[in-house]
């Protein structure tokens, strides 16, 4: 089955996870240290020490789902810090998978009044 990624949740786990991990390994981490629901309709991503490779994981109706990205240049923006998990909209998603560092944008300014 094709995920219809613009109509889940999609969660990063900030800091570095040993991409030795396979399903079970991951599920796990999903679970104990993200608190969040392996089985869930959600994409989780993960990320190594290099930030070269990304790992995503998915329950589909039946069974996980992992795919695996490996950049051959360049590095992936990923969140250093071991904080909790990350909530991303497709857009964002999209850009990371591009490589462009959107954790870095400026963040909205909101003004009641001039001077």
């Amino acid at each position: 089955m094709i995920f219809d990624f613009e109509n889940i949740d999609i969660y990063i786990r900030p800091g570095i996870t040993d991409m030795r991990k396979a399903v079970n390994g991951l599920s796990l981490t999903v679970q104990q240290e993200m608190s969040l629901d392996p089985f869930s309709e959600s994409l989780f991503l993960f990320c190594n020490r290099e930030r070269k490779i990304i790992k995503a994981l998915y329950w589909d109706r039946n069974g996980f789902c992992l795919w695996q990205k490996r950049l051959e240049k360049h590095r992936y923006p990923w969140p250093r810090s071991k904080g909790e998990a990350l909530k991303l909209a497709y857009g964002e998603l999209k850009m990371l998978l591009s490589g462009i560092d959107f954790f870095k944008a400026h963040e909205r300014l909101n003004y009641k009044k001039i001077c």
